[in-house]
C-alpha cells in the first residue's frame, strides 16, 4: 500500500473516483495532450473546457476504457479502466431519435437497467420499479409510455440521463449534454446532475463549450488547448492572464452581467473570433 493510501485509511477518508497520472494521448503524429495529473474526489463537480480538437471527448473515452493512453494511466475507484465499467455513468450530446423509432421512453432507460446482461434483455423482478424511479427522478414519468421519436430534444435527453443514471455511477462522464437544448432543459438537466452529485456523491466530469449554465456548480475546471493545459477553480483559470499564456496569444476574460465572455480564443473554425467562454 503506498504512503497516500495508508494516510486514507488511517483517516478513513474515501478513495478518489478518479485517478489520472502523467497521462499523454495522441491522434496520429499530433500530441493532444502529455503530462496530465488530475484527481477527482466524491462529490466534486470537474469542467473541461478548450476548442474544438483539443481532445475533451478523446478524454472521455480513454476513461471509459475506449481509447488507450499513449503514456500514464488512468484509476476508476482504485481499479484499471475497463469497458462497461458499472461504476461510470455516461451522458452523450443531444441528439434527435427518428420519429418512427419504435421505443418507449421507459423502454431507452430500460436498456440502462437491462443493458448490462449477456444475450437479449429479459425483465427481472424490480425492474420496472426501477425504471419508473429513474423516469420519475429525471421528471419523465408523465411520458414513460409515448414514442421517444416524438419526445423533444430535451425529453430524450432527460431520458438519456436517467439510462446513465442506472448503475447509480460514483462516476458521471458528461459530454456536451447541453448542446442543443434550450436554456430552461439546460437548467433542468444541470439540476439533476448536480443533485446526483449532492445526494450520492458521485463525481462529475462535465465537457462543454459554454461554461456558463454550470459556472455556478463547478468546483473545479480542466482547461486543454493546444497541446497544454491549466487546471484550478473557476477563480485561477478564467482569467485573461492565465488563458493569455495557455493559447500564446492575447485572450481577454470579460464578465457580462453574470456570464462570462471570452475574446480572442483561437479554433478550429478561425471566422469564431470571440464567444462565451468554452
Amino acid at each position: 500500500m503506498s504512503g497516500g493510501a495508508d494516510a486514507r485509511a488511517r483517516t478513513s477518508e474515501p478513495a478518489p473516483i478518479l485517478q489520472i497520472t502523467g497521462a499523454a494521448l495522441h491522434r496520429g503524429n499530433h500530441e493532444l495532450w502529455a503530462g496530465l495529473d488530475l484527481t477527482v474526489e466524491p462529490g466534486e463537480f470537474i469542467a473541461v473546457l478548450g476548442p474544438s480538437g483539443s481532445g475533451k471527448t478523446t478524454l472521455l473515452r480513454s476513461i471509459l476504457g475506449l481509447q488507450p493512453l499513449s503514456a500514464g494511466r488512468i484509476l476508476v475507484g482504485g481499479e484499471k479502466v475497463q469497458r462497461g465499467n458499472p461504476r461510470i455513468g455516461y451522458i452523450p450530446q443531444q441528439r434527435p431519435m427518428a420519429p418512427d423509432t419504435s421505443m418507449r421512453a421507459r423502454d431507452v432507460v430500460a436498456l440502462g437497467v437491462q443493458g448490462t446482461r449477456f444475450g437479449f434483455p429479459v425483465p427481472h423482478r424490480g425492474d420496472r420499479a426501477r425504471v419508473d424511479a429513474l423516469l420519475d427522478g429525471v421528471g419523465a414519468a408523465h411520458y414513460a409510455e409515448r414514442p421517444v421519436g416524438l419526445l423533444s430534444g430535451g425529453e430524450q435527453q432527460r431520458l438519456r440521463v436517467g439510462q446513465a443514471l442506472a448503475d447509480a455511477p460514483s462516476l458521471l462522464l458528461c459530454d456536451e449534454p447541453l448542446s442543443n437544448l434550450d436554456l430552461a432543459n439546460q437548467r433542468g438537466i444541470t439540476d439533476i446532475i448536480d443533485r446526483e452529485r449532492r445526494e450520492r456523491g458521485a463525481a462529475v466530469l462535465f465537457v462543454t463549450h459554454d461554461v456558463n449554465p454550470i459556472l455556478g456548480r463547478v468546483d473545479r475546471i480542466l482547461y486543454i488547448a493546444g497541446g497544454r493545459f491549466v487546471f484550478g477553480t473557476p477563480e485561477e483559470v478564467l482569467q485573461s492572464r492565465v488563458l493569455t499564456d495557455l493559447y500564446g496569444t492575447p485572450v481577454f476574460v470579460l464578465r457580462a452581467g453574470d456570464r462570462l465572455v471570452v475574446v480572442g480564443v483561437p479554433d478550429a473554425e478561425p471566422h469564431h473570433e470571440h464567444g462565451e467562454i468554452a
